[in-house]
């Protein structure tokens, strides 16, 4: 599926992908619309229908990954009430091994998440997740998202990478595609983000639900940098 020999640097992106989605599904579609419904006193369906709305408004903005934006929306403390689901935050069961054998294997890997700075500056308080990687971004470091061409540009302006030696892994299509436009040879999809869901069907990429099938293949192909 890929060839170990030809990447040198693994872009990765984080909720999904590296982390359960669980935890990110439970709070905008479940929590959020409970709080919402509560401050202004409506039915349970009327604030997740109105919520959602408002979701696919925004969605691939930089303002749908913004927790200052949703604060200022919604006049409810986000980053607070995260704190109320936290224990649902970790790591896929099966990254721990995969990032270890990158590791190992003495390739670059960093994270590129849309996530805000808070809401990853959380998630590494509680799953340490930072020690897997040489260097973390969060894309409101560039001001634009995974989702546009301007953001790679800017990564790789701040970051240099090859994009023929580059492999990037997600758990969204259109990210993915975005990736691909912008040239980066290996793509990997994550079939299974939220541990609690069924598979997703992926066909325009190559894709896996379990790192470890990889593991092997890492570890006996060390890359020199």
């Amino acid at each position: 599926m890929l060839d170990w020999s030809q990447i040198t640097t693994v872009l990765l992106d984080m909720d999904g992908t590296i982390l359960d989605l669980h935890f990110d599904n439970q709070f905008w579609l479940e929590h959020m619309p409970k709080k919402i419904s509560e401050k202004q006193k409506i039915d349970l369906e009327q604030a997740k229908n109105q919520l959602i709305s408002h979701y696919h408004q925004v969605a691939g903005t930089i303002d749908w990954y913004c927790l200052d934006y949703w604060a200022e929306q919604t006049k409810l403390p986000i980053l607070t009430l995260k704190r109320e689901l936290q224990h649902l935050i970790q790591l896929r069961t099966d990254a721990d091994e995969f990032l270890t054998a990158l590791k190992t294997s003495g390739r670059e890997v960093i994270l590129v998440t849309n996530a805000h700075p808070d809401s990853l500056a959380l998630k590494i308080e509680r799953t340490n997740l930072d020690k897997y990687f040489d260097v973390l971004y969060s894309t409101h470091e560039f001001g634009v998202t995974k989702e546009s061409q301007l953001l790679w540009q800017r990564l790789q302006s701040k970051q240099p990478f090859k994009l023929e030696n580059t492999l990037f892994v997600d758990d969204s299509l259109p990210i993915l595609q975005s990736a691909k436009n912008f040239g980066i040879k290996h793509l990997l999809a994550i079939t299974n983000p939220d541990s609690k869901k069924a598979d997703n069907i992926i066909t325009d990429f190559p894709a896996i639900n379990d790192y470890r099938v990889l593991t092997k293949a890492i570890l006996a192909t060390p890359c020199q940098r």
